[in-house]
């Protein structure tokens, strides 16, 4: 854990810096003149004017508020419906991003989001331009949920465009949502000012209230408001195991796709609980770090005051369990059967950790330095360890512990819940990779699905200056037309298909089905059992022992003892850098 707010400690003044100048870049926005175009819809508030989307047969429209702008006494309060609007609103230029640290220019994921600012709660949609071509018939919903660690990105990043899908017959929706301070911070004085006593998960709120939006507003652009799906990768797909969990977003959606989500214990609003100080006590030092003691100095607070705050005293944004908007821990949730009851297609990649090795203890030189660390720390859990992760190649076992404990785990757990309480449940392995990714040793890397998700394959491809493309192929075509299509298809129907590939087995209990996604999409059984038996029997653990399981899984397990117990495990403080998801 030291490493990782060294690590932040030596940059921390520099992101300063680069925050205000964001901020002062984002305030000195001038806004962009409009051109005239055809596209127009009526939604609640008022007329919108889209425009037509490059590729033909598509409309777009592009920075749509949802609901207030979080500023001033709405900072930190759940968000407010957006208000009317008089005239013809142009909706051709996407919003600006929330409140966010400043992207590295190296950083893999850099790239292509609008400027930050608390501003932010827009959402864009894309539509077929014809809609009287269905046949009258309302058209399936997909709302995108982006990730960047609950601390960056944004709907404007230019890999989430939604042609391909509008192109398949499905209105797309993606989302802005608070992030960070903005998004998370929980604390006394703010829970004090609330009806409910609550406080956090604005940026959860945020995402709740976008549905709703969704669900009164849809039809005006072809759209079911009874046949929506959320959708969401990494933070995205975290946002997306919430909203399955809460009661707040019951009814908003009928299905889910989460891809590379992950389910850790997070902290309880008010009360310690399994040994981690309440969300409550971690937002006070922060505020406390920052001078600011009250709801009036937190809101007069400058932002990059806060960030800094947070830096110093290791603050992360994360989900917080308040009893209301998450009831329960979400693993808890779902063993209990008190999640949503929809269809789900869930996964994840071969690669995840590859490219965010912030997560991954040092491995040792040897299998024997390996093993014996092993035996030293785990005691009666390291042969059952050992079994699944030898240290045959020490680097390549850790990596994949970390894998497994995280992303693997929660895909598999999910689906096997909603397969247990009677929900269709698909579950895939992303394994595919090319030349460009395996020279910098980012093979099937985390989020390398995108771009197949999305069409973005080519020298053309929407996506960051940093990204391994993935190159303009007969092959690397097909298998992104394959993937839309079963994405597509399980939008509209529950059910994921692809015309000409192989059918996608729908997981079960008993026969734990997926799919692979290696060069071709094919039909396998039983995806590493002894990997998710070893990860399913620690949280199980854990949760017997009313113990936290965060980040502290696979290789990192059974830590030595520190006299910083809690500050161990909470690795995803070193995603607040910019680049990181």
């Amino acid at each position: 854990m030291t490493r990782f707010r060294q690590a932040l400690a030596r940059q921390a003044r520099g992101y300063g810096r680069g925050l205000v100048a964001c901020l002062c870049l984002a305030a000195a926005a001038s806004p962009v003149g409009a051109r005239e175009i055809q596209p127009r819809v009526h939604v609640r508030q008022g007329d919108l004017q889209g425009v037509a989307a490059p590729a033909g047969g598509v409309v777009a429209y592009k920075g749509v508020p949802y609901a207030k702008p979080p500023v001033g006494d709405l900072r930190w309060r759940p968000p407010v419906p957006a208000p009317a609007w008089t005239g013809v609103r142009q909706a051709e230029e996407f919003g600006q991003a929330c409140l966010q640290p400043p992207q590295s220019p190296t950083g893999l994921y850099s790239g292509g989001i609008a400027s930050p600012s608390e501003d932010c709660l827009t959402l864009n949609v894309w539509a077929p331009a014809d809609p009287g071509k269905t046949g009258g018939r309302k058209l399936p919903v997909m709302v995108w949920i982006h990730g960047g660690a609950l601390a960056g990105g944004g709907s404007s990043e230019p890999l989430y465009d939604g042609v391909k899908f509008a192109q398949q017959g499905v209105v797309f929706v993606s989302i802005n949502y608070r992030l960070g301070l903005m998004g998370y911070l929980a604390h006394p004085a703010l829970s004090a000012e609330s009806p409910r006593r609550l406080s956090g998960n604005y940026g959860l709120l945020d995402q709740i209230e976008a549905l709703r939006w969704v669900r009164d507003n849809i039809a005006a652009f072809g759209g079911d408001p009874e046949h929506v799906t959320i959708a969401g990768e990494s933070a995205g797909g975290l946002s997306v195991i919430a909203l399955l969990a809460s009661p707040e977003a019951r009814g908003l959606f009928d299905k889910a796709i989460v891809q590379s989500g992950y389910m850790p214990s997070y902290r309880a609003l008010h009360d310690q609980t399994l040994g981690l100080t309440s969300a409550e006590t971690a937002g006070a030092a922060l505020g406390a770090a920052a001078g600011a003691s009250d709801a009036a100095a937190l809101r007069a607070a400058d932002p990059a005051t806060l960030f800094m705050a947070g830096l110093k005293t290791g603050w992360a944004p994360e989900p917080v369990i308040d009893g209301v908007v998450l009831k329960r821990q979400l693993a808890e949730t779902f063993a209990r059967g008190e999640q949503a009851k929809v269809p789900v297609l869930a996964g994840f990649n071969e690669g995840e950790i590859r490219s965010l090795l912030f997560l991954m203890p040092k491995a040792p030189d040897s299998q024997a330095a390996y093993e014996a660390d092993v035996r030293r720390r785990f005691g009666a859990q390291a042969d059952p360890y050992l079994a699944v992760y030898p240290g045959t190649d020490p680097r390549a076992d850790v990596m994949a512990s970390v894998r497994d404990g995280l992303y693997g785990w929660a895909a598999q757990y999910l689906a096997r819940q909603q397969a247990e309480v009677g929900q269709p449940a698909y579950l895939y392995y992303f394994r595919h990779s090319t030349p460009a990714q395996r020279a910098r040793d980012l093979a099937a890397f985390h989020a390398s699905e995108l771009p197949y998700v999305f069409g973005q394959v080519g020298p053309s491809a929407a996506i960051g200056p940093n990204w391994p493309r993935p190159p303009l192929t007969v092959e690397e075509t097909r298998l992104s037309d394959a993937m839309s299509g079963y994405w597509a298809s399980f939008v509209r129907d529950g059910a994921p298909t692809a015309a000409g590939e192989t059918p996608w087995p729908r997981y079960t209990v008993d026969q734990r089905a997926y799919l692979d996604i290696h060069e071709r999409p094919s039909a396998e059984r039983d995806l590493q059992p002894a990997a998710f038996a070893w990860a399913d029997g620690l949280v199980a653990g854990r949760r017997q022992q009313a113990r936290a399981w965060r980040y502290d899984i696979g290789y990192s397990a059974f830590p030595p003892p520190t006299a910083d117990q809690e500050g161990r495990v909470d690795v995803p403080v070193a995603k607040q850098l910019p680049g990181n998801r």
